[in-house]
């Protein structure tokens, strides 16, 4: 029985839909327990937030207890949840203690930072490391496949503020090129200011893309419509451009992957470097156990982290016309 190409489309169409609705639906579940584990984590780490809100100096019993009953300390615990449920579900995320700001602008004002930060850091990785990947399979054995792979281990084994400590060392003080510390005063200055962390950040996950590059690479040029391009007479150009076509699929899976470690190699790179990102307001709101600001961040890298997954199955199905026939990611 033929299928009417109609059919086919709207076939797809369902089975796209379906997958979107799973992902979000199964999003949710996770945004809802992940939620869950974090408040109660945070309510059971060690320290008092009046405390660290008051400081040293001397407080009344008043004043503590006006504290309490301001951020609803005295509440069992589900009653401190469902209340910060209730603000986050209607869009309020609730004021930060430490900073005494809504979470929403604290968080707003350090997005920019933190994620020109990784674009950078993902975009040298990605630049550098899969050329190289290619590079490296084509001349497997040899000095250039030799030299990549000593590189990559050093990225994978060497921890992110060692390497950031490191570059300071070489770049900003013995040869004054770089800046120290900060994030500049925006625009190019604050591009400049950003070069060391993401060469920091994108060792670790460059040498990730270079391995896995050099893998799927090796593979496909070990088949047989490899062997077939060349005694055709193709140029070694255009037979590695087809390999890197059909090696493609592992490479996004790797370099998706990749983005989302992106998040937890910020908070040491922005420590290291002192940059007012998303990683040490992170850092800082976990020290002083500022319950709404840890919970919307874990929730936004946990949406972060869903999106990419989300956008790279979506990529299987552009770059594997198996896929998109199958209706769905395999």
């Amino acid at each position: 029985m033929t299928i009417s190409p109609a059919r086919a489309r709207a076939s797809r169409n369902r089975s796209l839909g379906r997958m979107l609705l799973v992902r979000v639906l199964g999003t949710i579940a996770v945004l809802l327990v992940l939620s869950m584990l974090i408040f109660s984590l945070m309510y059971l780490a060690p320290g008092d937030i009046v405390k660290n809100l008051l400081g040293n100096r001397p407080s009344s019993p008043e004043a503590v207890a006006a504290v309490r009953e301001q951020y609803r300390l005295d509440d069992p615990l589900y009653a401190q949840y469902l209340h910060w449920l209730g603000g986050f579900v209607t869009g309020d995320l609730g004021e930060s203690i430490r900073l005494q700001v809504p979470v929403a602008d604290a968080i707003a004002q350090r997005i920019p930072l933190t994620l020109t930060l990784c674009l950078l850091a993902f975009a040298i990785a990605i630049v550098i490391a899969v050329p190289l990947g290619v590079k490296s399979a084509v001349r497997a054995g040899g000095l250039a496949d030799r030299s990549a792979n000593g590189l990559a281990i050093v990225g994978l084994s060497a921890p992110t503020f060692a390497v950031g400590l490191l570059l300071l060392y070489v770049f900003a003080y013995y040869l004054p090129i770089f800046p120290v510390y900060g994030a500049g005063s925006g625009g190019f200055d604050t591009l400049w200011h950003l070069v060391l962390p993401a060469v920091t950040l994108a060792l670790g996950l460059g040498a990730i893309v270079l391995k896995l590059t050099r893998t799927a690479m090796i593979r496909e040029l070990e088949t047989d419509y490899v062997t077939s391009a060349r005694a055709r007479g193709l140029s070694p150009a255009s037979v590695q451009r087809i390999a890197l076509r059909n090696a493609a699929i592992p490479i996004v899976t790797g370099a998706s992957l990749v983005l989302t470690f992106l998040v937890g190699g910020t908070v040491l790179a922005e420590t290291t470097y002192a940059l007012p990102g998303l990683g040490t307001l992170l850092q800082g709101s976990v020290l002083f156990k500022d319950i709404a600001v840890v919970q919307s961040l874990t929730l936004l890298v946990a949406v972060i982290i869903a999106v990419i997954a989300l956008l790279a199955d979506l990529a299987y199905m552009l770059l594997d016309p198996r896929i998109r026939q199958a209706g769905g990611p395999a």
